[in-house]
């Protein structure tokens, strides 16, 4: 019997770990528009975004921590590795803001979208988790399509196209590390500690960038008072939307979780319409179609497993 409660209560976690990953899916390509916009329309560089992004992030955080927990929050079992997480992000998002200021959201992330192929794997050798073949099938469902919703490759987009790779290899370390330390830290000073990682980590590219004039890491102040309230904005939308993902990761095991990520396609496809006058075409609702169901799926048989 107690076996038995102890499933039910895991699979219930399950549960709510796959429904809070679904709103911050659909959460975290706002951030992408955001940063697309501020490298497009207001000329601040990739960099100077990324710096932004980690430093507000950073400051949101850190005044939650203070109302809701006092000093005692800020401390953390994993200071260090937590650092090393936010370091990680830190130059995944900065390879991400430098890839939609030349390509469609959508597109850079339909390359990204191997991502959950390598998360699977890294779940199943380093933590150990259980990946049947219905994950499996259910991952490669949602990566075609991905593929359909943009055909993307190296012959079309260059060496621009790197960049989303790069991304997808930073990220999934990022979510495999969210698992591993979950466990010992709540999610607001994981948060916190990402948001000095990745403020460190931007602040050394865009000093050097600013040195050496490269244009992608040039540093700036906002222009205008609408490129200060998207900061503003891309801090907060990136403190409480990968909160979201953490807490996610702390209910449930990574491979159970990675074909959610496809859910980023929608708000991507979405985001590119209404701010950026990217028209989806026929096979990109086709796509989205398909990687909801495959989430969906994943989501069906975990509650099939709750309720036997």
């Amino acid at each position: 019997m107690q076996s038995a409660t102890a499933q039910t209560i895991a699979g219930r976690d399950h549960v709510q770990g796959m429904v809070i990953m679904s709103i911050g899916m659909l959460i975290l390509p706002v951030m992408d528009a955001i940063g697309k916009y501020l490298a497009t329309e207001e000329a601040m560089s990739p960099g100077q975004v990324t710096f932004y992004r980690f430093l507000f992030q950073l400051i949101f955080t850190a005044i939650a921590i203070a109302i809701v927990s006092g000093r005692t929050g800020f401390q953390s079992q994993r200071f260090w590795l937590n650092i090393l997480r936010g370091l990680v992000m830190g130059v995944a998002s900065l390879c991400f803001f430098a890839a939609v200021k030349y390509m469609p959201i959508a597109d850079a992330l339909a390359i990204f979208f191997v991502e959950p192929f390598i998360l699977t794997a890294l779940s199943a050798i380093f933590l150990g988790e259980k990946v049947g073949w219905r994950r499996w099938t259910a991952i490669a469902v949602g990566f075609v399509g991905a593929v359909i919703v943009i055909e993307p490759s190296l012959a079309r987009f260059g060496a621009v196209a790197l960049l989303p790779l790069m991304t997808a290899m930073l990220f999934a370390t990022y979510l495999l590390m969210n698992r591993m330390l979950g466990v010992h830290d709540g999610p607001l000073v994981m948060q916190y500690l990402a948001g000095i990682g990745g403020t460190a980590i931007a602040f050394v590219f865009i000093a050097v960038g600013g040195f050496a004039g490269i244009d992608n890491l040039q540093p700036s102040l906002p222009a205008s008072g609408l490129s200060v309230a998207l900061v503003l904005l891309l801090g907060a939308l990136a403190a409480f939307g990968h909160g979201f993902v953490v807490l996610a990761f702390q209910k449930a095991p990574a491979s159970v979780l990675a074909p959610f990520q496809y859910l980023e396609i929608v708000s991507a496809v979405l985001m590119g319409y209404f701010i950026f006058g990217d028209v989806p075409s026929l096979s990109k609702w086709v796509g989205i179609a398909i990687i909801v169901g495959s989430g969906l799926f994943i989501f069906w048989r975990e509650q099939q497993v709750l309720e036997s």
